[in-house]
């Protein structure tokens, strides 16, 4: 009798760990990633696509946005020593190697200087104040890309949820048995569900990247403008420095007549000691 029931547990225990067997086979398919985003539904192209970008747009950035390539020290030093020689054409000419946004404003004031010598130095401060708003506007326009993607991969991710859950509707609406119209349900319910994970998944990286990358702009443009007036400043002082030209005068010559004609004597007139000689 014992070893009947020790052969019967043995039966339903061998029975539970097929069947549990059985129910964990499909769970495992489930877990994968990529299926799990095919059942999205059409809006997860998109968004695939917006990934992609957002991806590639932080990498961009962080390549990009440096100190370095707005205003460096090295930059500043050596534009300082060439302005206090008065050699703007090396100055100009060092511009052009360095692709840094102090630089560009240095190029287009020392080409207005240039093109214009009878400016007055009022005019060459609105121009580097002009092209410094202008290259600071580039930087915050640049990330802006990021918050546009924060913005709009929410809704496409709504977009699919609102597609998954007409989709899941109209299934049941359309079957007959119960279980069909539970079959449809869960499966309108689960791609609505991806469709909004998918855009959360997006738009929370991108959010947060833009957030990191405005503060870093900031401060950036903070420097860039700074570097601006002290780059105005010293070009002031070396453009008071310099010596004003005296005009020239030039001096009244005699003609070569002048010099021919006979000079009076002062022998010449009456003498009235020599009268009786």
């Amino acid at each position: 009798m014992k070893c009947c029931h020790f052969s019967v547990a043995g039966f339903f225990l061998s029975a539970v760990l097929a069947s549990a067997a059985e129910t964990a086979a499909p769970v495992a398919k489930e877990t994968n990633i990529l299926q799990i985003l095919l059942k999205g539904g059409p809006m997860m192209y998109p968004l695939g696509i917006m990934s992609v970008i957002t991806v590639l747009l932080i990498v961009v950035f962080l390549l990009t946005i440096r100190r370095n390539a707005v205003v460096s020290d090295r930059f500043m030093n050596t534009a300082e020593s060439l302005i206090r020689k008065r050699d703007y054409l090396g100055l100009i000419g060092f511009c052009h190697r360095r692709n840094e946004c102090m630089a560009r404003v240095t190029q287009k004031t020392l080409d207005f200087m240039t093109a214009n010598p009878g400016a007055s130095f009022e005019s060459v401060r609105d121009v580097a104040q002009v092209e410094g708003s202008h290259q600071a506007g580039m930087l915050t326009s640049r990330i802006t890309y990021l918050a546009d993607i924060g913005g709009i991969a929410p809704m496409v991710g709504l977009l699919g949820t609102v597609m998954g859950m007409i989709k899941a509707f109209i299934e049941i609406s359309a079957g007959e048995g119960t279980g069909v119209r539970q079959m449809g349900l869960a499966e309108g319910v689960s791609e609505a569900l991806i469709a909004t994970a998918g855009g959360l998944a997006i738009s929370i990286p991108a959010l947060a990247f833009y957030s990191i990358f405005r503060g870093r702009v900031q401060k950036y443009v903070s420097e860039l403008e700074a570097a601006a007036t002290h780059f105005i400043a010293i070009l002031q002082s070396q453009l008071e420095r310099q010596p004003t030209a005296q005009p020239f005068v030039p001096q009244v010559q005699r003609a070569r007549e002048d010099y021919a004609m006979p000079v009076a004597s002062p022998l010449v007139g009456e003498r009235p000691d020599l009268h009786g000689i």
